[in-house]
């Protein structure tokens, strides 16, 4: 009895090995059950509902008018374009002024007198959008300014209706548009080409995204919304939107979909106490003050919890989805492993994901921080006054807490997916029975040719 089975035994697996690979390789995956997919259906649906009726409720309908307070980016702007540049002795147009002591000592008495003896530039811009297109005005370019002009090039111009008409204009950034398009081009056609039909439905998903984001996200916490009510719904949109157009209406991706909510509410809840616990204000740097000074109603510290969901939203789809499509196909790869098997196996891809995935989550935030490192480094403050200072508080905590919830998504996922994709039975549209059929059909190929 046991010989009879220990001589075919090697030739199956051979022949079902070689099915599988071909059809992993360049097929779709495997579908599951119609049970299976009834179930997930009634998990996935109500949830998708409640998005839709929670974007209607809370739909903002633009954000609210103010009126211009002229301050940082609440200005009113108008394009611009420098005509002519001409050198001039810094003296001769007043462009500093030495300490009335002469004390050159502290570093803005020695920035004047270097001003003052060096060669400035006078240049000129003109206003080429708005109602005073065409006008003309002169700004004084200081030696050592950080943003040089030169002719021909495009500026962005505020406008100050209040003010005396010599000084109702003045440049405030230079105009960038040209080169971010040509590197969004870049970005796009390199997406398409690697990515094919999947970058195209990726920079769809993109576009998308911004759109939650600008037209119903932002608007709705202007217009008075609950910063957390109106992340936590945008971000389910996103989420949706994201998954399923990039990777397909399977229930593959649904797995994912729940991974990554469960992921989001366990960050919300983190994020929520430790904002509050830290007695995080959100409030710690001009445009922050701007904004409650424009909105008093809005919930700085709220703005920030919402903040910190929406930033781990692209991480952690990213894994998600990458741990449901490890289970997936060690689940093609061995259709007789049970969850736990499956898990184990998954769980131990997700080690490696976790590694890599926080520690670009920290360097991705301590490089957005960077500038105010150097600050406390140059003051020569200790590690544990930095860390309790709010700017930094905050940074921690962001990081800290979105960190967690990528950690916890793997475990959940995997096992969710684990659950999902061994439960399955063989049968019409089931998983078992799709990976079978390659192997039966090497077994007929090798019967007929031998």
């Amino acid at each position: 009895m046991t010989s009879p089975q220990s001589d075919p035994a090697p030739q199956p697996p051979q022949g079902h090995s070689h099915g599988h690979t071909h059809t992993h390789s360049h097929g779709p995956a495997a579908p599951v059950s119609r049970h299976l997919r009834k179930v997930i259906a009634a998990v996935v649906i109500p949830f998708a509902t409640a998005v839709v009726v929670g974007l209607i409720a809370f739909w903002p309908g633009g954000a609210p008018d103010h009126e211009r307070t002229g301050v940082g980016f609440d200005r009113q702007t108008q394009d611009g374009k420098v005509v002519q540049v001409v050198p001039v002795d810094c003296a001769d147009v007043n462009a500093a002024q030495v300490p009335p002591t002469g004390d050159t000592s502290t570093p803005s008495g020695r920035e004047a007198v270097n001003e003052q003896e060096g060669e400035c530039a006078k240049a000129t811009i003109e206003v080429t959008s708005g109602d005073d297109k065409g006008r003309k005005f002169v700004e004084v370019v200081q030696p050592d300014a950080p943003r040089q002009l030169k002719e021909g090039q495009g500026v962005v111009v505020a406008y100050a209706p209040d003010a005396p008409r010599d000084l109702q204009y003045s440049v405030t950034d230079v105009d960038r548009k040209i080169p971010m398009a040509v590197l969004a081009g870049i970005f796009a056609l390199a997406v398409v080409l690697v990515g094919r039909m999947r970058g195209v439905m990726a920079l769809v998903a993109l576009a998308v995204s911004f759109a939650v984001l600008t037209l119903f996200i932002l608007p709705a916490i202007l217009q008075g919304s609950n910063p957390l009510v109106v992340a936590v719904i945008g971000s389910s949109a996103i989420m949706l939107a994201a998954l399923y157009l990039c990777h397909g209406v399977t229930a593959r991706t649904s797995v994912a979909v729940v991974g990554t909510l469960i992921s989001l509410l366990l960050i919300g809840l983190l994020g929520s106490l430790f904002i509050g616990w830290a007695n995080l204000s959100g409030n710690t740097d001009d445009n922050t003050g701007l904004i409650h000074g424009l909105y008093p109603d809005i919930d700085m510290s709220g703005l920030l919890l919402a903040g910190v969901i929406i930033g781990s939203l692209g991480v952690l789809d990213d894994v998600t989805v990458t741990q449901t499509s490890a289970v997936w196909e060690l689940h093609q790869a061995d259709p007789k492993m049970g969850w736990k098997g499956l898990y184990r196996a998954g769980i131990r891809i997700g080690r490696d994901h976790i590694a890599s995935v926080v520690n670009t989550l920290v360097l991705a935030y301590a490089g957005a921080a960077l500038p105010l490192l150097l600050l406390f480094s140059i003051a020569q403050s200790s590690v544990g006054t930095v860390a309790n200072s709010e700017l930094i508080a905050e940074e921690i905590v962001r990081t800290l807490v979105g960190s967690i919830g990528l950690v916890a998504s793997v475990p959940v996922t995997t096992v969710l997916a684990a659950l999902v994709v061994s439960a399955d039975r063989p049968g019409s549209g089931g998983a078992q029975a799709a990976t079978a059929a390659p192997a039966r059909a090497g077994r007929g190929r090798r019967r007929k040719t031998g």
